[in-house]
């Protein structure tokens, strides 16, 4: 109840409707809840720019520009570099890294509760990948900048092309490979955090 107040006291004056932003509160896990209430002038921005990147990120999955792959794939490298890339412009460059930062603690708690992130369990190196997407993402735009949406978004894609992010290794049909282009079978994948996945430059023909 005291975590509840605070959160109310802290953002009610910067969200219309408290109750229902408690509700999206309590769907967060522990490190991005810590980092709300740390940074409670930047969290409504961070919680619209995180909505908008998810959503521009399904709008492409679709598209002929990306490999449609949101599960370690190109869609997936997208979202991370851009929604990096969108928080810095709205809320600077440490406040959107620390968040990052949130989001992969959470995900390994995620994992170790067998729960689901974009329909997949988490695993290291899909930590690891977002970590460095991440980075790269921040370095495409500055805090205030005024790139219209669709200019960030084709520079991201642009980075993608130029191999400049990170994906995760895998054959044609999906099936994820060592960095020696052997197969690893899904028994050896399930429920482990540390395997044999490959990343690659995002760049990478399948």
């Amino acid at each position: 109840m005291l975590t509840k107040l605070l959160f109310l006291v802290l953002l009610f004056p910067f969200y219309t409707n408290a109750q229902s932003n408690w509700q999206q509160f309590k769907k967060l896990q522990g490190a991005q809840k810590t980092w709300v209430l740390l940074h409670p002038f930047k969290a409504k921005k961070a919680f619209i720019v995180s909505r908008e990147a998810s959503k521009v990120s399904d709008s492409l999955r679709a598209s002929p520009l990306l490999d449609g792959d949101h599960a370690g794939g190109q869609i997936d490298a997208f979202r991370h570099a851009f929604w990096m890339a969108l928080l810095r412009q709205q809320i600077g460059e440490n406040a959107a890294r620390s968040l990052g930062k949130a989001h992969e603690k959470d995900n390994y708690k995620t994992y170790k509760e067998r729960k689901l992130e974009d329909g997949v369990i988490p695993d290291k190196i899909s930590s690891e990948m977002d970590l460095f997407n991440n980075e790269v993402g921040l370095t495409l735009s500055k805090k205030g900048n005024n790139l219209p949406k669709n200019g960030l978004i084709y520079r991201v894609i642009n980075t993608i092309h130029q191999g400049k992010l990170k994906i995760i290794k895998k054959d044609k049909k999906g099936a994820f490979l060592t960095c020696n282009d052997e197969v690893i079978p899904k028994k050896r994948l399930f429920g482990r955090w540390e395997n044999n996945k490959c990343l690659v430059n995002s760049n990478y023909k399948r």
